[in-house]
C-alpha cells in the first residue's frame, strides 16, 4: 500500500497504482494477441488506446514509447509461455519424461492457440531477426533461453542415465526445436492440425533412438 512520510497509509495512491497495474495487464493481454498475428510493428499506443477505449495519454504514461510497449509485450508473452510450457513440464522428474513433456507442452501451446497466431516467438523473431536494437536483443535472449531450457532437460536425461552418454545434446535440441517450429508454421499457414502429430512422432522416434531404454519414451496413442 502507499505510505506517507508520517507512516500513514495513502489509500488514494495505492488505488491509483493498482488501477495502473490492471490497465497494464489489460493492454499487454491485447498486445500479445495482436503481435502474434500482425507482428510487433503493428503495435502503437494510439491503436491500443482506441481498441480498449482507454485514454492515449494514460497508455503512454504506462509505456512511454512504442519500443517500450514492444519490449513489455515480449516480456508478457514470455511469462505466458513459461506458464503454459516450461513450468508444467518441470512437474515431471528429470529424465526423458521431462524432455517429452517439454516438447509435448510446446506442441499443445501452439495447437491450442494460446496466442491466436500460433507460437508468439516464432513470428516476431522472423520479424526482427535481421534488425538491430533493444527489441531484437530481447528476442535473442528469449530464443537463447528456450534453446537452453531444451538442452538442460536433455542434459538432465543424460545425467540420469536415460539418454545415451554419447548423445549430442545441442544437436538433439536443434532437431526438436526445428520440428516444433515447422509444425507451428505448417499448421498456421495451412490450418493443418496433423502437423503436430507428425512432429510428435518424429520427436519420439529420435528420443527412442538416443535412449538407453526406448521403453522410457512415452508412446503416442
Amino acid at each position: 500500500m502507499g505510505t506517507r512520510a508520517d507512516g500513514t497509509v495513502d489509500t488514494k495512491l495505492d488505488g491509483r497504482v493498482e488501477r495502473g497495474n490492471q490497465t497494464r495487464r489489460l493492454v499487454l493481454r491485447r498486445t500479445v494477441d495482436i503481435a502474434s498475428v500482425e507482428g510487433l510493428d503493428a503495435l502503437s499506443v494510439g491503436r491500443i488506446a482506441t481498441e480498449l477505449k482507454l485514454s492515449k495519454s494514460g497508455v503512454f504514461a504506462l509505456f512511454g514509447s512504442k519500443e517500450e510497449l514492444q519490449l513489455a509485450t515480449v516480456r508478457a508473452a514470455g511469462r505466458i509461455f513459461l506458464g503454459n510450457v516450461v513450468e508444467p513440464a518441470h512437474q515431471s522428474p528429470p529424465g526423458l519424461g521431462r524432455v517429452w513433456q517439454l516438447c509435448a507442452r510446446w506442441l499443445d501451446y501452439s495447437e491450442q492457440r494460446i496466442f491466436p497466431g500460433g507460437c508468439f516467438f516464432y513470428g516476431v523473431i522472423a520479424e526482427f531477426d535481421a534488425r538491430e536494437g533493444a527489441v531484437h536483443d530481447a528476442l535473442v535472449r528469449a530464443n537463447h533461453d528456450w534453446t537452453g531450457q531444451v538442452e538442460r532437460c536433455l542434459t538432465e536425461a543424460r545425467d540420469t542415465g536415460e539418454l545415451r552418454p554419447d548423445a549430442d545434446v545441442p544437436q538433439l535440441a536443434f532437431e526438436f526445436i526445428a520440428l516444433m517450429e515447422t509444425a507451428n508454421a505448417h499448421s498456421v499457414l495451412h490450418d493443418e492440425p496433423d502437423a503436430y502429430r507428425r512432429a510428435a512422432i518424429a520427436i519420439t522416434a529420435r528420443l527412442r533412438a538416443a535412449a538407453t531404454d526406448p521403453s522410457l519414451v512415452p508412446r503416442l496413442p
